[in-house]
């Protein structure tokens, strides 16, 4: 029993002294991994200063290299200053000696002068002096002449423009018709399409019926045409009989009544400006202009305005007001037969003007207000500014319309062209042209080449977007009387 307990003890004590051999080791090893990290820290740490250091010195470098080259720099810039001063003391000391010796060789020419000689000597150096000075006295006169100029025609250019208040383009080539009833669609279509195609066919507009419960809508790109339908459709509506022949008798209705308010607006213009003395046939076709714009400005709404303006104008310049205010209100009435004559509008309007005994300063005015012939007068030269005032002022002219027109009316052109042909109309806003034929000179066969030229013709001569579809329409009408 007591041995056993020694071994125990004994085993106890190795344990006890295995356990403290083993922890004396784990510190031992602690504090060699403590010292290998302390000693890195001070590695990175020295690393670090090391290469601030070098940093360090290498901006002192640079400083002192750029330090040298500014210096390097200065030094060359006071040499070259000091070379010019020099250069410039030796030119002006160049400048002296030729000074005084053209001073000497003065002095000795005047030496030689007599009396009457150096007077005359004098009397010509004063007058060059006084010619420079009334050259240079001229020339300010001109630059406040000139100033002042600018200043009053700016003032009159103004005043005449506040006074003259109009209202801007408006491009439309549609026009609606009010119905009094839903049911009175199905009568202007009529049996199977008959009465719309024949008012089509008769007037060149479109008729678009849509679901709008009463309203029919007219589409044409030539106003006069869509007039003529409007009142048309108008009158066969309020007279309730709907059918092909009505709408003939119909049609020839409203073209008399367009004439009609084409004289009543010409005139109304004539007396809203105080133009008198107009012969009827220029009152006639100032009127055909109600409907004509130029760019989507109305054109007699122009020629009204640029009116009122060469008045105004004339007036602040004191010149002949009646005549500046005539020449301004036809300036543009060529514009009415441009379209029929060959010739610019500015001188097709002189000679109608010339034709129906306008004085020779109008008819000047008028051929003159694009530059295409000399102005004779000033008034002349107040109308191209009345005219360039009127179409310059914001709003008063679009392009997009006129080019429009222009496209339309030369896919019309082209078709009516062709022999055999009655009538041509544009159609669907220029998609479409509907080519009626004489029976007797075209026949069934021909009328289908002729499509096919006219269509040709449309897609070599002209650039438009999408296609534009040739209808020929060759119709035979038989009549008898019974009695």
């Amino acid at each position: 029993m007591g041995e056993s307990l020694v071994i125990i003890a004994l085993l106890l004590a190795c344990l006890i002294a295995l356990l403290l051999i083993l922890v004396a080791r784990r510190d031992a090893n602690e504090v060699r991994r403590r010292s290998a990290e302390e000693a890195a820290q001070v590695r990175e740490e020295a690393q670090k200063q090391r290469s601030d250091a070098e940093q360090r010195s290498a901006q002192v470098t640079r400083l002192e290299e750029r330090f040298e080259a500014d210096q390097e720099a200065a030094r060359e810039r006071a040499a070259a200053e000091a070379a010019d001063l020099l250069q410039r003391r030796a030119e002006l000391e160049s400048e002296r000696h030729e000074f005084e010796n053209r001073l000497r060789a003065e002095l000795a020419r005047i030496g030689e002068f007599s009396v009457s000689e150096a007077r005359e000597e004098l009397s010509n150096r004063i007058q060059a002096e006084i010619e420079h000075e009334n050259r240079a006295l001229i020339r300010q006169a001109e630059r406040v002449a000139k100033a002042e100029a600018e200043h009053r025609a700016t003032s009159i250019l103004a005043t005449a423009m506040q006074r003259l208040a109009v209202p801007t383009s408006a491009q439309s080539i549609v026009t609606l018709v009010q119905l009094p009833s839903e049911e009175m669609k199905g009568r202007i279509i009529g049996k199977e399409g008959r009465n719309i195609r024949t008012f089509e066919t008769i007037t060149g507009v479109n008729v678009v019926i849509d679901e709008t419960p009463t309203t029919v809508l007219l589409s044409c790109f030539d106003p006069e045409r869509r007039e003529i339908a409007r009142d048309m459709l108008e009158a066969l509506i309020a007279d309730g009989r709907i059918h092909p022949e009505r709408i003939e008798s119909a049609f020839h209705e409203a073209s008399q009544r367009a004439q009609q308010r084409t004289h009543e607006a010409g005139q109304r213009a004539a007396d809203e400006v105080g133009v008198s003395g107009l012969a009827p046939e220029l009152i006639q076709t100032l009127g055909s202009l109600r409907l004509r714009t130029s760019f989507g400005q109305n054109v007699l709404a122009h020629m009204v305005e640029s009116a009122y303006l060469a008045a105004l104008i004339a007036a602040d310049l004191n010149l002949d007001v009646e005549l500046a205010r005539r020449a301004a209100f036809l300036h543009d009435i060529g514009k009415a037969l441009s379209h029929e004559i060959e010739g610019t509008h500015a001188l097709i309007g002189a000679d109608l003007a010339r034709r129906h005994g306008e004085p020779n300063a109008v008819v000047n005015a008028i051929a003159a207000h694009h530059d295409e012939v000399p102005a004779e007068t000033l008034e002349a030269v107040v109308v191209q500014i009345a005219d360039a005032i009127s179409a310059a002022r914001p709003g008063a002219r679009r392009e997009e319309l006129d080019q429009y027109v222009e496209r339309v009316a030369r896919i019309e052109k082209i078709a009516e062209d062709s022999p055999g042909v009655a009538r041509a109309f544009a159609m669907n806003a220029g998609r479409e042209v509907r080519v009626a034929v004489e029976p007797e000179q075209v026949d069934d066969e021909a009328a289908v080449e002729l499509a096919r030229t006219i269509a040709n013709r449309i897609q070599n001569e002209l650039t438009y977007p999408g296609q534009v579809q040739v209808v020929v329409i060759r119709e035979t009408r038989a009549t008898a009387t019974a009695s």
